[in-house]
């Protein structure tokens, strides 16, 4: 990462969080994650900030309605886009875990167009790389993705890439640590 390689906003000790912060500390720890980790460690700073996207989060991240497998490929590009490390950490693994091809994911991280996609995997793609690089999707990217997914699927591909783009500008203006999970980290 550009610019010094310290953690700005580390763990809080548990005794430090006031009532707000300890509430919406169990939340997440209460969840589907189970811990609080990866961008929850910076936007604990703003308890209501982070409740909010929490929930934006568990809905993208478990419920979207283009699912898990795509969900995560999708996660992986905006990840890519933004250099963001813990992300790639934790979203590499569960993408290789749901079905994502380990070549494919090679090759995101490589910055290059995987080979031999699905054609829904191909389609989520194209439209991350579109959105994410161009700031628009052409009508021809837009169609295809409308016609695997439908307007929900399309809407919940676009929520995806805005809400890890959120959390990847978290996590790299706080310069949160990368967590140990044996992943190799995204090359320069």
């Amino acid at each position: 990462m550009p610019g010094s390689a310290h953690d700005r906003l580390p763990p809080l000790p548990l005794e430090r969080l006031d009532s707000q912060q300890r509430a919406a500390a169990q939340a997440i720890i209460d969840g589907p994650r189970g811990a609080l980790y990866g961008p929850f460690v910076p936007l604990i700073r703003s308890p209501e900030l982070m409740e909010t996207a929490q929930r934006m989060g568990e809905y993208l991240r478990y419920r979207s309605a283009i699912g898990t497998r795509l969900s995560e490929l999708a996660i992986l590009v905006t990840a890519r886009q933004w250099d963001q490390q813990v992300e790639w950490a934790i979203h590499a693994p569960l993408a290789a875990q749901n079905g994502i091809a380990q070549l494919a994911i090679e090759a995101i991280a490589q910055r290059r167009a995987p080979d031999a996609l699905l054609d829904d995997e191909q389609a989520v793609h194209d439209f991350c790389i579109e959105l994410q690089q161009s700031k628009r999707v052409s009508d021809a990217t837009y169609a295809r993705a409308l016609a695997l997914f439908g307007e929900h699927g399309v809407v919940d591909l676009m929520g995806i890439n805005g809400y890890y783009t959120f959390l990847a500008m978290v996590m790299n203006g706080a310069q949160t640590a990368v967590p140990s999970l044996g992943v190799a980290p995204l090359p320069e």
